[in-house]
């Protein structure tokens, strides 16, 4: 599974959970200032908070903006609203199972909670402002134990004034110091002993 991340909130996941690839696009919207792809070819694209402000998306994707359980070309993804009014996600694919919690500062019902479940991996907006801040992020990752985090809605050319996920992993105390293009991960290489922080850089 290959995780990127295109600025703010959004996230591209490439699995190939058969023979062909998929590929999931989260929150592809339009960005105020910034680069930002002209358009994106997902086979499966999630919005958290409605599909307002859009970037064009090509193709014939699947597009899942409302709550539910959907399968999709073997990629299975679970979708939850609840009291802060957007949605938070949990995509299953290759045995690996990534939870994404959109552009939000509230904290997690039971309801998303409950969604959620045990994730490998955690996309937390932690850049402040209309996500959470340094504290508030840590307080949501320790509820859900992941293996892995990945702080979203942190600082690029997106969101120049937003706390960079340096800020976050330092806090988190995972020893991240340098960010990757892109993750690639399988099930075997998660860490077992403790939760560590990825720090993405914008592709």
């Amino acid at each position: 599974m290959h995780l990127s991340w295109l600025g703010g909130t959004t996230l591209k996941i490439q699995a190939k959970p058969f023979a062909d690839d998929v590929t999931v696009v989260i929150d592809p919207y339009k960005q105020e200032e910034g680069s930002f792809p002209r358009s994106l070819t997902p086979h499966i694209v999630i919005f958290t908070r409605g599909e307002d402000n859009s970037i064009p998306l090509s193709g014939d994707p699947f597009v899942i903006s409302t709550p539910g359980e959907y399968e999709i070309k073997g990629v299975l993804v679970t979708a939850a609203q609840g009291k802060s009014g957007q949605m938070v996600c949990r995509i299953d694919a290759e045995s690996l199972s990534i939870g994404h919690l959109g552009l939000r500062k509230a904290k997690l019902d039971e309801k998303e909670l409950s969604a959620l479940g045990e994730v490998d991996i955690l996309c937390i907006p932690a850049g402040g402002g209309d996500s959470y801040d340094v504290e508030g992020a840590i307080d949501v990752a320790n509820s859900i134990e992941p293996r892995l985090i990945i702080p979203i809605a942190t600082q690029s050319d997106n969101s120049p004034k937003a706390l960079s996920g340096e800020v976050f992993a330092k806090a988190f105390g995972s020893g991240a110091d340098t960010a990757e293009k892109k993750l690639i991960m399988k099930k075997k290489d998660l860490p077992q002993e403790e939760t560590k922080v990825v720090l993405l850089a914008k592709e």
